[in-house]
């Protein structure tokens, strides 16, 4: 938006004055149907309900700003041409029920039919899915155990980042377990096991950030302080998945490989005994 005689962008509150011309240029009109592209991730599992992968650590779930290919809607629109037809009013997120951020890995599960897409959605709604992860994290907790409870809400400074805040924010439940600490390269890492209760964003790297151990290599939330050579992403991986199929009923449970990045790291490191 400019005004005229100016030629320059309208800075927030400018006062507008008696004669002036204001100028709107609207962006040109984007396609609502993301781009077909070649599927080729492993699948861990499929019906005529839903399909389950190996979400590889970089991949986007969906299109967004800055995003608006090569994402795991992309990859579904190529593998099946009538995919975005069979949903309606998903703003670009056909048969996404959950996500993972771009640099976590391990288990998607997809909705194939609009029916599956809203029973697991109701599934995960009323907490009768169970998501667990392991991380790689700088340190090691002071409790070997433990269940973390607050809210989460946007920062108040950087709005890129989620933060444990006292008001304001969704309740956040998240469970650890400190399977293993010991040395890599002379620097003290543990291996985690964590169930979310709850899907907040960033949940799992704001919460362990807060106990004084980030994910390895999180740049965002101080995790990229310790090997910074070593973990090229944040070392997250959602390990195991386990919900009522949206037709039987029955519970399922789907694991994902540890992602080789993570498995190279834990082989290079010198454990010692820790909690079972």
């Amino acid at each position: 938006m400019t005004v005229s005689g100016e030629n320059a962008p309208i800075p927030p509150r400018y006062p507008v004055r008696a004669g002036q011309r204001i100028e709107v240029l609207m962006p040109e009109p984007q396609e609502t149907v993301p781009r077909a592209e070649e599927f080729d991730y492993p699948i861990l599992f499929e019906d005529e309900s839903i399909l389950v992968i190996a979400k590889p650590a970089g991949v986007v779930v969906h299109p967004a700003a800055g995003n608006p290919d090569g994402t795991i809607v992309n990859a579904l629109l190529g593998r099946y041409p009538d995919f975005a037809e069979r949903f309606q009013n998903v703003n670009g997120r056909p048969g996404i029920v959950h996500r993972l951020d771009k640099d976590t890995s391990g288990c998607l599960v997809v909705a194939k039919t609009p029916e599956a897409l809203f029973k697991l959605g109701t599934a995960f709604s009323e907490h009768r899915t169970q998501k667990t992860y392991i991380a790689l994290v700088s340190g090691a907790p002071r409790q070997p155990t433990g269940e973390i409870v607050n809210q989460i809400g946007r920062h108040p400074v950087n709005r890129q980042k989620m933060a444990v805040v006292e008001r304001n924010g969704k309740l956040a439940v998240t469970r650890y377990r400190t399977v293993k600490t010991g040395l890599l390269e002379g620097t003290k890492i543990s291996l985690l096991e964590v169930d979310i209760r709850t899907g907040r964003t960033h949940q799992i790297r704001v919460h362990l950030a807060s106990l004084g151990v980030p994910v390895l290599g999180d740049k965002l939330y101080g995790g990229s302080r310790a090997l910074a050579a070593d973990a090229s992403r944040q070392m997250l991986h959602a390990r195991r998945i386990t919900l009522p199929h949206p037709v039987t009923g029955g519970s399922m449970t789907f694991e994902a490989p540890v992602p080789e990045d993570m498995a190279e790291l834990i082989a290079r490191t010198e454990w010692d005994v820790g909690p079972q």
